[in-house]
């Protein structure tokens, strides 16, 4: 009889650190943060252009994001928008434009999808925008502690 309690006392103590957010309570609320700023960075094909900064934007409700919103922005202030990626006004690329135009909004709706930073996976060759985006989602879920 001692064996099998064991096991099952173990097996209740992790569901309850489960439900429980292992201490990570969050209040309700939209909260707002931003990453540093990255100059002089390279994306993975070589390319000059991760140089900016991320601002996001999660809302909670109930211990769990239910939005998410990623907008990048180059050094300047300047949002990069639907020319972001173009060299000269045309797509040089149409891979790496694709990949510029497209991994903020991935990222923000994997995680309000998931629910969890660990569980939003890097796009190859927006990796920096990655990085932006995990930093300042700490950020904002720092705020966020109750």
């Amino acid at each position: 009889m001692k064996k099998r309690l064991l096991p099952l006392m173990g097996l209740t103590l992790i569901t309850v650190l489960l439900l429980s957010g292992c201490g990570s309570n969050y209040a309700d609320g939209t909260y707002t943060a931003q990453s540093s700023v990255y100059e002089g960075l390279e994306d993975d094909e070589g390319d000059a252009g991760g140089d900016g900064y991320g601002v996001v934007s999660i809302t909670i409700r109930d211990n769990v994001i239910v939005d998410c919103t990623f907008t990048t922005y180059m050094t300047d202030g300047t949002e990069k928008d639907e020319d972001y990626g173009k060299q000269d006004g045309e797509i040089a690329n149409q891979d790496y434009y694709n990949k510029a135009q497209r991994a903020g909004q991935n990222y923000a709706e994997q995680l309000a999808a998931k629910g969890s930073l660990d569980q939003v996976d890097a796009i190859s060759g927006a990796t920096i925008s990655y990085d932006e985006f995990k930093e300042a989602v700490r950020l904002a879920l720092k705020q966020a502690k109750s």
